[in-house]
Formats: structure tokens, C-alpha cells, sequence
């Protein structure tokens, strides 16, 4: 990237990157007098560092758990090339990809049958028994783990082949049914490992997205026809960015309404940035002249 810039007739070294980051690190960049405003991604540790170490200016982007919820009026199909287009959009390692999927008994098993015609491969419990401990690593009594560095944004057929699975070349997702507090379901995973969770009607399936969520209020999805059920989730999960019909990162502005973004910036109230975010907006008066009246 630093030589297209340098290409393109821009400076050396726009872009630089720290060899072994930590938070004593991010806290001297915090610190250095020649930043004027800090932009900060990542986990909560490193956003409240932010916090209590500047005054500065901040704007930070937390994590997420997007779920979405399929319920019995969707366009299945759609849904399900819906799903594994967004789960599957930078091997999940985007904030704002679908994490967890939450959907209605009555048209559980056709969308994920339509789901493995998406090249997508579906897991069966013991394959996902498998798994568990090679990308989670302690896992707390709310059955959320630390995910495993080794296996952040790697391809679907390499993981798959982590416990000696096979699958086609093309394939772009995994995904398997688990209960609705299972580690994958409740742990933000980056990676394309889908858990899908069958519950018995939309209300239910609302609740639980509200609940996997996590508070984060950062991203959701519904596939509905019913405006009714998705004027209810939108209320009740609260997100920055809501997207009804489409894969989540429409949200982003790819193959969605407005311009492209990915910074959500929940936690300090931005939400969905945009260039203006990012700028000081000033104002500059001449007083007593040039007054037309």
C-alpha cells in the first residue's frame, strides 16, 4: 500500500503498523503531541486505554456481535445467498458481519439447505465438538471465549481441514446449529464459522438477537417480508446500523444505501462515520464589513 502511495506521487511511510502491539504501545501513540485525534478499533481494553490516558479527541469503534434473524415471511433464498455472502465478506473478520444466526423453526432446515447451495458447508455437532478448542480458548461460565489469534480471518477450507475435514475449494463458510448459549454463539468469532440457532417463532428469535447482541449497538439484520417484525427488531436492538433484506455489510455502503464506511462508532456516538466525522469544523467571521443588508 505505502508503494501505490508512493506511486501515486504521495510521502514514504503513510502507512505504518507496529511490529508487536500491546496497550503500552498504543498508549505512547495516545500520548505523542503530534496527534490531535485519536481513531481507535479493536476490544475494550484498548478504547478505554484511550479513554483514561488523553484528553484528546477520540473516536472509537467497539466490537460487535451482529446477529440476524430469518423468520417464517422471508425470501429464503435471498436470505440465504444474503447470509453467506455477509458471514463470509472478509473471512468474517469485519466487525459488522453477520456473527450469529437466528432463525424460525418452521423454515430452519430449507434455509439451510439453500444455505449449502451458496457454497457454504454445514458441520455437524461433533465436527463443531472438534473445533471448539482449537479456535477458543478460555472460556468463561457465560461460555464466551478468547478467540484464538492463529485462526482470525483464515479461510473456511483451512479451518475445516484443522480437524482433518475436507470441503470444496469454493467453499467460502461453515456453519452448524448450535443451542443458544454456545461458545460460538455468544464469542464475536472473525472468522467464517456460522452458528445458527432454531427457535420457535419471531418474537423468540428477536429476544435472543437483542440478547447475543451483547449490548454492543453496533449491528443487526432481519430477512423478513413482514414490516411489522422488523419495525419490532429494529426498535428492540437499538444498532447503529440496521439492514433489512440484504447482508449486513450493505450497511457498509457495499450494495447499500449511503456512502461506504467502516468505522461504527458506537461507543463514542458517531455511529456510521463519513469524512465529516473526521474533520474540525471552523468558522471564520469578518465583523462590521461586507455586511449586505
Amino acid at each position: 500500500l505505502n508503494q501505490a502511495v508512493v506511486a501515486a506521487g504521495g510521502p514514504e511511510n503513510l502507512l505504518v503498523t507496529v511490529a508487536n502491539p500491546d496497550i503500552e504501545t498504543a498508549q505512547r501513540l495516545f500520548k505523542y503531541p503530534g496527534i490531535g485525534l485519536l481513531v481507535v478499533t479493536g476490544g475494550e481494553a484498548v478504547v478505554d486505554a484511550a479513554r483514561k490516558h488523553t484528553n484528546k479527541r477520540l473516536i472509537a469503534a467497539g466490537a460487535g456481535n451482529p446477529p440476524v434473524v430469518v423468520d417464517e415471511t422471508a425470501d429464503l433464498p435471498r436470505a440465504a445467498q444474503s447470509i453467506v455472502k455477509g458471514a463470509s465478506f472478509d473471512n468474517n473478520i469485519i466487525c459488522a458481519d453477520e456473527k450469529v444466526l437466528i432463525v424460525v423453526d418452521s423454515v430452519a432446515d430449507e434455509l439451510m439447505r439453500l444455505m449449502e447451495g451458496q457454497h457454504a458447508v454445514k458441520l455437524t455437532a461433533a465436527q463443531a465438538e472438534q473445533l471448539q478448542p482449537v479456535l477458543l480458548k478460555n472460556i468463561d461460565e457465560r461460555g464466551k471465549g478468547t478467540v484464538s489469534r492463529d485462526w482470525v480471518g483464515r479461510d473456511a477450507g483451512k479451518i475445516a481441514a484443522a480437524i482433518g475435514l475436507n470441503v470444496p475449494d469454493q467453499t467460502r463458510l461453515l456453519f452448524v446449529e448450535t443451542p443458544a448459549n454456545h461458545p460460538f454463539a455468544v464469542t464475536e468469532m472473525m472468522m467464517p464459522v456460522l452458528p445458527v440457532v432454531r427457535v420457535a417463532n419471531v418474537e423468540e428469535a428477536i429476544a435472543l438477537a437483542v440478547q447475543l447482541e451483547g449490548g454492543c449497538h453496533h449491528t443487526a439484520a432481519m430477512h423478513s417480508r413482514n414490516i411489522d417484525n422488523m419495525n419490532q427488531m429494529a426498535n428492540a436492538i437499538d444498532t447503529s446500523i440496521f439492514v433489512k433484506n440484504g447482508p449486513c455489510i450493505a450497511g457498509l455502503g457495499l450494495g447499500g444505501e449511503g456512502w461506504t464506511t467502516m468505522t461504527i462508532t458506537t461507543p463514542t456516538g458517531e455511529g456510521v462515520t463519513s469524512a465529516r466525522t473526521f474533520v474540525r469544523l471552523r468558522r471564520c467571521v469578518l465583523v462590521d464589513a461586507f455586511r449586505i443588508v
